[in-house]
């Protein structure tokens, strides 16, 4: 257990022609989001939240604006945004306005490599 609990806003690609490539990404990251909550901390994962809901709306999975306006507000409240490396992440438009948000809330960025 960590000494430090944080408020983490963990962060993934997500968009892609190809729902198993969502799908895969979306289990990547709720694997992080429950070993940093077993660490101690408090996680949002946005993926781990609207990924599932998004199985029950008429809205595009990969809208990005519906789904940042579910998932922006959280990280007003987070200590730390942390972004999970997975392939695709550098070219995310989601991670890239989570990046600009942060920045903007002076919310320190992490990035994981795994």
């Amino acid at each position: 257990m960590t000494s430090k609990m944080k408020k983490i806003y963990l962060a993934a690609p997500y968009g892609h022609k190809d729902p198993k490539v969502r799908e895969q990404r979306v289990e990547a990251v709720n694997k992080k989001a429950a070993e940093l909550m077993m660490d101690g901390h408090l996680v949002f994962s946005p993926l781990s939240h609207s990924h599932p809901i998004s199985k029950h709306c008429t809205v595009d999975p990969c809208d990005n604006n519906f789904w940042l306006r579910q998932d922006l507000w959280v990280l007003e409240i987070c200590d730390v945004m942390q972004i999970l490396c997975l392939d695709g992440w550098k070219e995310s438009d989601g991670i890239d306005t989570e990046w600009r948000k942060a920045s903007t809330l002076n919310i320190p960025i992490e990035l994981i490599y795994e």
